[in-house]
């Protein structure tokens, strides 16, 4: 397969790549051939462009012909380059993190909003819509844990955009919370964040104004009908809810309830149709469930926000 790309110009062979991949049916190829041959090439579309009557050395052909047998084996473009965007910031990944979603940024917009006095849906909303920049100057929470954090990439995002907060992660796994500092080191992040492994919050002392945390929700039985990019290769336990898809949150609810501060915030992302049971689960720990959940880009209740009474 080496020689469909050998002595082929980086536009010729850009096409041969996303021909090959679209022919096993990958609905993404023209943007994964972009990102595959970038990453062989080292260069981003501008350079991509500005070079695309170059040949492809022999090496450069056979490192490409790798990448691509990897992605038509159902591996995912950010695992493949080891690097996924979250909230606009590059996150590295490893084998004990998920690959952050853009459905995730949901909970980052519903955090900015609650923060910035802004309505959540099922409120009033003002005449105007709030500016993103007013949403990044307005005060923020101080003290900000992210639970079961992965890459880092939810609390990153938080800090990123809120200069004065100080925030903490958790994972039980030694490999992401590694990753998750990294991040945070490359992000220059790495001075307001800390890093702790524990199950949940169950090594933290609050109070925190904000908590936030994408759990694994998916039904034990259900996992074996995901996508195979999902199931062969996130890891399971960032996947596995349990039967009913909401142990993580049995947890957190009653973590939170006595970490928070006086009127601070638990958001966590849900799977589909969980909303309910998501805030009855909150109630049921002491907080309250004002507004509805907040929807992602399609529609879907995607954000559930509860608050420790008072403040």
């Amino acid at each position: 397969m080496t020689e469909s790309f050998t002595a082929l110009t980086i536009d010729a062979a850009r096409r041969a790549v996303a021909a090959r991949l679209r022919q096993a049916a990958i609905e993404s190829a023209e943007l994964d051939a972009r990102l595959l041959i970038g990453a062989v090439l080292e260069l981003d579309l501008t350079g991509l462009i500005t070079a695309a009557a170059r040949l492809l050395t022999p090496d450069e052909a056979a490192a490409l012909d790798a990448l691509v047998a990897r992605r038509i084996e159902g591996e995912p473009v950010a695992r493949i380059l080891g690097v996924k965007e979250f909230w606009g910031l590059p996150l590295h990944l490893s084998g004990d993190t998920l690959v952050p979603r853009p459905d995730t940024e949901t909970i980052v917009e519903a955090a900015l909003q609650s923060f910035a006095g802004a309505s959540l849906p099922g409120e009033p909303r003002p005449a105007e819509p709030l500016p993103r920049l007013s949403l990044q100057r307005a005060s923020g929470p101080q003290r900000i844990a992210d639970l079961g954090t992965g890459s880092g990439a939810i609390l990153l995002a938080l800090l990123s955009e809120w200069p004065d907060a100080q925030g903490v992660a958790t994972d039980i796994s030694l490999d992401a919370l590694r990753t998750a500092r990294g991040n945070a080191a490359r992000l220059g992040l790495a001075d307001r964040a800390g890093f702790v492994a524990c199950n949940y919050a169950s090594a933290l002392q609050g109070p925190f104004d904000l908590i936030v945390s994408n759990p694994p929700y998916i039904r034990s039985a259900d996992i074996a009908a995901l996508d195979r990019e999902v199931r062969e290769h996130d890891p399971r336990r960032a996947l596995d809810g349990g039967a009913d898809g909401l142990d993580a949150y049995r947890t957190i609810a009653q973590q939170a309830a006595a970490l928070l501060a006086p009127g601070g915030a638990l958001i966590v992302e849900i799977g589909q149709g969980q909303d309910d049971e998501v805030a009855a689960l909150m109630r049921s720990a002491g907080l309250t469930t004002d507004g509805a959940p907040k929807p992602d880009l399609a529609g879907i209740a995607r954000a559930v926000i509860g608050r420790r009474p008072g403040g």
